[in-house]
């Protein structure tokens, strides 16, 4: 690859890559407007965040820009397990809050929706396993039996009651983790927050990918999916036109140097699921987006792939841990 089609790299917790795309035709160029490039860059929930948006008045590119990162802020403030005022961090700590922000419940709604049409394999109550991992690796050792044994018994999404008034844990010690979804929803409020300021087109990165329809020349934009085992690699390019891209690795956050340990478990053994090593969903919402590749992850390609053809909209690109991949119908890979 020639230094001038190299990919410039999104800095992320799941690593995707935009790629800038150049016009090679006068068809592919729109002169109705002379439009203006803005991008801002920061972090939100534990990811490196660009936003990059195209407008006719740089002030109001830029007025967007703001309200933008105004809004992630918010989510964090609402959905971080690192924000001890957060609902999640109060819940957490106290079993139950009151009058929850109708964003968590948005998320919780759709989580749970998740977590029954899945049997499970998608659990925001899968934290007291995290904990039980990350104090273990703080000593240089893997979890002991009693005590993952001990987590176990304290993750169960069917024990999360929530509704617009109250959220709360019906057994005791459960912990919420909402990493598996959080930052996709953060995505779908910036594109929103974009839309209202009167943006046409734009590449939203807020640890997942959302997109306002296509590149101001009317191509699709370029994503680079990152290789699950080759850092500096990029496994494939999908294109996108105001859908969403997500990609849960066993590469991001391991426990163990060969991948078999890392940061999605599957809640009914307490351990990383074995049969995969990258997941990258297509979808309507960078939400849906983001769940389903934890989701598809946990199931294992058969039942994985089977939720995906039946969710509409929803393509997806799996890497078994042998390195063979996978692909829907329609995932929209660059040719």
């Amino acid at each position: 690859m020639s230094a001038s089609n190299k990919p410039n790299r999104i800095h992320r917790r799941r690593f995707l890559w935009s790629l800038p795309l150049v016009a090679t035709c006068s068809g592919l160029l729109d002169f109705k407007h002379d439009w203006i490039s803005s991008t801002r860059n920061g972090q939100a929930l534990g990811s490196s965040v660009s936003i990059k948006v195209f407008h006719t008045s740089k002030t109001k590119a830029k007025a967007a820009l703001k309200a933008a990162f105004a809004e992630l802020e918010s989510v964090e403030n609402l959905l971080s397990i690192y924000r001890p005022n957060s609902d999640v961090s109060r819940l957490n700590r106290n079993a139950i809050i009151h009058n929850p922000h109708p964003h968590f419940v948005q998320v919780l709604r759709y989580a749970q929706a998740l977590a029954r049409e899945t049997q499970g394999a998608f659990d925001v109550t899968v934290q007291p396993l995290w904990r039980v991992f990350s104090d273990a690796k703080m000593e240089g050792r893997l979890p002991l039996a009693r005590d993952l044994g001990f987590a176990r018994t304290r993750v169960d999404w069917t024990k999360l009651m929530f509704g617009d008034q109250y959220v709360q844990f019906c057994k005791p010690g459960m912990e919420l983790t909402l990493n598996g979804i959080a930052q996709g929803f953060a995505a779908d409020r910036v594109a929103t927050i974009l839309r209202a300021h009167d943006v046409q087109h734009a590449l939203v990165n807020a640890g997942e990918i959302n997109t306002l329809n296509t590149r101001p020349n009317g191509q699709d934009w370029a994503i680079g999916i990152q290789h699950p085992r080759k850092e500096e690699s990029y496994l494939a390019l999908a294109e996108l036109n105001g859908r969403c891209l997500a990609t849960s690795g066993d590469y991001a956050t391991t426990f163990s140097s060969d991948f078999t340990r890392h940061h999605i478990f599957d809640p009914q053994t307490g351990q990383s699921p074995v049969k995969l090593s990258s997941v990258s969903v297509v979808a309507r919402t960078g939400m849906e987006a983001d769940a389903l590749s934890t989701a598809v992850f946990v199931l294992g390609p058969e039942k994985g792939t089977a939720l995906v053809r039946r969710t509409p909209g929803a393509d997806a690109l799996l890497v078994l841990k042998n390195g063979r991949t996978l692909m829907t119908t329609d995932f929209p890979l660059k040719a």
